[in-house]
């Protein structure tokens, strides 16, 4: 079971990730991702995720530091974006993700999208950024199977992480047991679906069961799919609701009853069609 704010996944190449995060995406750069991340980990979250895109790397950084905790305690995680893939391209996003972040080093680097033309150069990059000992771990965000095939292909270091939409509307079965067998961490994002599976009556009825929020049984599904998660707020209550779901576990049999409202349903963009 996994117990406590301070569990981790071991990675492939032996880093240790925290099971959850705090995601900042649409948090506003300035006060607004400031006081998220200073909460998040006033609460004990060590992981935040952030990319380039969400244009608050700057505040990300500036909370860490006003924080007063220790740089090698947390786990952070930036992406680079579409328009900055390519090989030089990549080394020059990295180095201004580390300058807005201030840090000397980020701990899990992404492939935000896999854009085709792309993406493959964009790896070849992240594993120079690797054996340079400027990231600890690698990996990609929003890449369906035959995208991990044909990367792992020509690579030679395999993503350790993929971050993916996940949750009951979406589950990804095929896609979670491809990364399982390849060693592959598979990382959730948009785990609540915007609040819109609350209502349902298989999350009702578990959340009465177990006397827990919507919000929470939907976070410990994920840890018992042994996935990462990262939800995102800004509202301390509701950071700080998040992170107590260690406290319980699902029965396999309510696991099956969420598992069993996939529609294959998607909130954000099909990885294949992709067009920003």
């Amino acid at each position: 079971m996994i117990h406590s704010l301070e569990s981790k996944v071991k990675l492939s190449n032996g880093v240790e990730m925290p099971w959850l995060g705090l995601g900042v995406y649409k948090a506003e750069q300035g006060e607004e991702v400031i006081t998220a991340v200073k909460t998040a980990l006033e609460v004990g979250y060590r992981s935040i995720d952030t990319a380039s895109f969400y244009q608050n790397e700057e505040g990300v950084g500036q909370a860490i530091k006003e924080s007063g905790v220790l740089r090698e305690e947390l786990f952070i995680t930036t992406k680079v974006w579409n328009d900055e893939q390519g090989y030089d391209n990549t080394l020059k996003a990295f180095e201004r993700s580390l300058r807005k972040l201030d840090l000397d080093y980020v701990d899990l680097y992404l492939i935000h999208w896999p854009v085709v033309e792309k993406y493959k150069e964009t790896w070849r990059a992240f594993e120079a950024l690797y054996r340079d000992g400027r990231v600890r771990a690698i990996g990609v965000s929003n890449f369906h199977i035959h995208h991990l095939e044909d990367l792992m292909n020509m690579s030679e270091v395999n993503p350790m992480v993929n971050q993916v939409e996940f949750h009951p509307y979406l589950v990804q079965t095929k896609l979670l047991a491809f990364c399982q067998e390849h060693d592959i961490q598979l990382e959730a994002w948009r785990p609540l679906t915007k609040g819109d599976i609350f209502d349902h009556p298989v999350v009702q009825a578990l959340a009465e069961k177990y006397e827990k929020s919507p919000a929470q049984i939907l976070l410990r599904w994920n840890l018992e799919h042994r996935i990462v998660t990262i939800p995102k707020s800004v509202t301390r209550s509701r950071i700080i609701e998040n992170s107590q779901i260690f406290d319980f576990s699902l029965r396999t049999e309510d696991v099956a009853k969420l598992d069993a409202l996939n529609e294959n349903r998607r909130y954000g963009p099909e990885p294949d069609e992709i067009d920003f």
